[in-house]
């Protein structure tokens, strides 16, 4: 099968296209024929030897850990899929995954049926994002009824959901911080207050909020602990700066942590059928070929992306 092969961690690592063998479907597993692949920044983070580069094994690797696509083959055991199913998933994480290739083995119970109202390009957008954006609103409470939420970065991949999300899981008030230009979407997707990242003053009447979602990090998380209430929850997505906004925080006597966000497919079932009910929209940046992995890649470093971006492979 055709793959987009990683043989060296660099700044910025370099995919070439070539073959690599065709995976079999084990015990509790499928094969999917792939079709399409979110990329995500610790798709990148991993290629210059950063994030779970450790896990990924002998070079060449195959990065990617989303996907959506068909069902080509199933192991023994499986009875909830078979062949020809539209499935979606993240998988293996942060294990290889191995999605930047055309044909990826998925564990049942990473997976989740692909509903008919939505597009294969957006299946491969949702998994990360989406189950990032779920898990790291849940550590706040499933039911966020009366809370102030702040979503750091909304235009982003994760950022955009999360807005959505926390609405629909019954949030008073979600705010978000992004340019000016992207406000009147961030309005359209649910949120109640829009910040200009540019303006230091912007947030001054913001007031404090219950729970706060750092996709950020660094100064930039940190300097948002003076707007978390004195007993509400920080969730800072990236890891490299986690533990310092985390001390940060206890230092002021207040509650940070990060999250590793963890595949689930039942969790996948049902932000795939928000999405098919028109309860949650996903926004495309743009899409690539596979063999176009490294232009992808060079948008996503850029962190200007407006929603995610994603690969489509024909096989």
């Amino acid at each position: 099968m055709q793959a987009m092969l990683l043989n060296a961690f660099a700044n910025p690592g370099v995919f070439t296209l070539g073959t690599f063998d065709k995976p079999t479907p084990g015990p509790g597993q499928v094969l999917i024929r792939n079709i399409a692949a979110g990329i995500n920044p610790i798709d990148w983070k991993t290629a210059t030897g950063g994030g779970p580069a450790a896990l990924q094994g002998e070079f060449p690797i195959i990065l990617g850990w989303e996907c959506a696509g068909v069902i080509e083959a199933v192991g023994e055991q499986v009875k909830a899929y078979k062949v020809g199913d539209q499935v979606l998933g993240f998988l293996n994480f942060p294990n290889p995954a191995r999605c930047f290739a055309e044909y990826v083995v998925a564990d049942i119970a990473h997976i989740a049926p692909k509903p008919e109202a939505v597009s294969f390009l957006e299946a491969g957008a949702m998994p990360l994002a989406g189950l990032t954006a779920w898990q790291a609103l849940a550590l706040g409470g499933h039911d966020l009824s009366g809370q102030k939420v702040l979503i750091l970065a909304g235009a982003g991949g994760v950022g955009h959901l999360a807005i959505q999300i926390a609405k629909l899981q019954g949030a008073a008030h979600v705010a978000t911080t992004a340019s000016t230009q992207r406000h009147a979407l961030l309005t359209s997707l649910g949120a109640d207050a829009c910040y200009d990242y540019n303006d230091p003053q912007a947030m001054r009447e913001a007031g404090e909020f219950d729970l706060i979602i750092d996709g950020i990090g660094g100064d930039t998380g940190m300097a948002q602990l003076a707007f978390l209430q004195q007993d509400g929850l920080l969730v800072t997505l990236p890891s490299v700066t986690a533990d310092q906004i985390i001390t940060a925080a206890q230092v002021q006597g207040k509650r940070a942590q990060g999250i590793r966000v963890n595949p689930n497919g039942n969790q996948l079932r049902t932000l795939s059928k928000a999405v098919a009910d028109a309860k949650i929209s996903i926004l495309i940046a743009q899409s690539f070929t596979l063999e176009q992995l490294n232009a992808a890649m060079d948008l996503s470093r850029t962190g200007h992306a407006q929603g995610k971006i994603v690969i489509e492979i024909s096989c």
